[in-house]
């Protein structure tokens, strides 16, 4: 059974997507694990990139949600820059014992600030890009390798548009995991109730519900997510339609002059 926005009617307005960036071993996708499946793997598996889809019903709607687990080694740049492009909100994630992964996401942030300058007009009601900034591993006995007041730097950025939120987050502890979440979503102008805790969770036999009229009715107070099943990554065509029709507005980027890979 494969679940799409297809098959739900989900407009293109509540369809979103999230990427997730950072050096290798920081817990991209222990903290994606946690938002999805509420537990983390203890073996250690490196990522190539994996793609993810949960779908909500929320107060009458339904949304879909895309989650794109990237690779720490970011051997393809146009990739990163087409992740990049076609996401709508970001987490970076740091280790707090490696300066190495923090000096990479000082590099994301302002990579991710140029690449989406080029989409949208600097208008003070779209210049902002929702994302989040984590320091993993709070929950270990460690030597911070980060000054605080570097990071305090970074959250605050250049200018008001590039400010961000900064957690430090313990994935395997589940620390602040569920507030960092609530505040991205939050940036993004999204249902609070997307956020790990602030929904029940459905099962593949109950999916159905999805389906149902009563389920989606606006009266019902209730808020419902299921992980899509089977969910593959779009082509890189559907990617670029993605951005043309989604991001871009119907030409900018070729106005610009960007370089979309």
């Amino acid at each position: 059974m494969t679940l799409s926005e297809n098959e739900f009617n989900i407009p293109a307005k509540n369809c979103y997507r999230m990427v997730i960036l950072g050096s290798t071993k920081v817990g991209k996708t222990a903290i994606i694990s946690r938002f999805l499946n509420e537990r983390v793997e203890e073996q250690y598996t490196p990522t190539i990139e994996d793609f993810h889809r949960k779908l909500y019903s929320i107060r009458g709607n339904v949304y879909q949600l895309d989650i794109l687990d990237t690779s720490g080694n970011h051997p393809f740049p146009a990739m990163r820059r087409l992740s990049i492009l076609t996401g709508d909100v970001f987490v970076l994630v740091f280790s707090l014992d490696n300066r190495e992964s923090f000096e990479e996401v000082q590099r994301l942030k302002r990579q991710i600030y140029e690449t989406k300058s080029c989409l949208r007009n600097k208008t003070k009601e779209n210049a902002d890009v929702p994302l989040v900034i984590c320091g993993n591993k709070c929950d270990r006995d460690f030597q911070r390798e980060v000054r605080e007041e570097e990071i305090e730097q970074l959250v605050r950025g250049d200018d008001q548009h590039s400010r961000c939120a900064y957690f430090e987050v313990s994935a395997k502890k589940n620390t602040n995991v569920d507030r960092m979440f609530q505040a991205l979503f939050a940036m993004a102008k999204l249902p609070d109730e997307m956020s790990p805790d602030r929904h029940c969770k459905v099962s593949l036999q109950s999916s159905e519900l999805l389906h149902r009229k009563s389920f989606r009715a606006k009266k019902c107070k209730d808020a419902y997510g299921i992980v899509a099943p089977f969910a593959r990554r779009p082509s890189v065509h559907s990617d670029l339609m993605y951005i043309k029709e989604k991001a871009v507005g119907g030409g900018q980027a070729k106005e610009k002059g960007c370089v979309i890979c």
